[in-house]
């Protein structure tokens, strides 16, 4: 198992990701160097044991077909037992790895009251919709603070659509009259790079209807401090909802701009 401390360092929490990534690295990184090793191998033997023409040595133990070289403990045999024994490591590493992280992406990090952040997301044809703590709801873009996890509670009012950002590597099932749960983080150091503002692609993965294609949305992250100011300025009055382009409504005609203050959507 992997020790929760690499994985969170207070609230530094990984995001999925990261942790995506870094599986992904390390599975193209080792097979890279497993694949070149076994076909460098491969090739060398092809070479040394090349048909030139002549006479086979006496000494020579040739493979036959449908049995193992074992050789009766002979080279053959350790070499086999070899491979045999350091691919078992390999690949057991691999999955105690793998499985390690992936407990840490389905479970996330532990749970903290008072800066866990929980939104409810509702899809409809065609759109998405969230409401915040404090009642506040927007279509079509969910602003969220860097450095927090943000829990996702994901239904739908009418028939099946499936949240999900490629870029943040989450997906989750909106299902009528049922809930499902997901989770994501944002770090600030991402927010920095992206000019103080890191934005992600919403899309449904469910085909749903005519609308589908065009059944998108934006996650937008915020520095704390800037993310506390327009919070604070919703104000938790739901005649402060607001739409953002992406998503079609019932009558298939696209969602509005929304309004911002001082450069911050509301």
């Amino acid at each position: 198992m992997i020790d929760p401390i690499i994985l969170q360092r207070g609230s530094d929490w990984r995001a999925q990701a990261e942790v995506f990534d870094e599986i992904f690295f390390v599975f193209l990184a080792l097979g890279t160097l497993v694949g070149t090793i076994v076909v460098a191998y491969t090739l060398w033997n092809v070479y040394k044991y090349r048909d030139d023409g002549g006479e086979p040595r006496e000494d020579f133990d040739a493979p036959t077909v449908g049995e193992l070289p074992t050789g009766q403990g002979g080279p053959k045999a350790k070499k086999l037992f070899l491979s045999f024994g350091l691919s078992a490591i390999v690949v057991i590493s691999l999955v105690v790895y793998a499985y390690g992280l992936l407990l840490y992406v389905e479970e996330g990090p532990d749970a903290n009251e008072e800066s866990d952040i929980e939104i409810l997301v509702t899809g409809y044809q065609f759109g998405w919709e969230y409401e915040y703590p404090n009642g506040h709801t927007t279509r079509g873009e969910l602003v969220v603070p860097a450095d927090h996890r943000v829990n996702l509670d994901v239904t739908s009012t009418d028939v099946w659509h499936n949240f999900g950002s490629s870029e943040l590597r989450i997906k989750s099932d909106a299902i009528p009259g049922e809930t499902s749960e997901v989770w994501f983080a944002v770090s600030s150091e991402t927010v920095e790079e992206q000019g103080g503002e890191a934005t992600y692609r919403v899309e449904c993965f469910e085909l749903c209807g005519q609308g589908h294609s065009a059944m998108k949305g934006q996650i937008t992250a915020l520095p704390q401090d800037e993310w506390e100011e327009w919070y604070e300025s919703t104000g938790g009055d739901s005649e402060n909802s607001s739409n953002v382009e992406g998503g079609v409504s019932v009558d298939d005609t696209a969602s509005v701009s929304h309004a911002a203050v001082g450069g911050v959507p509301a």
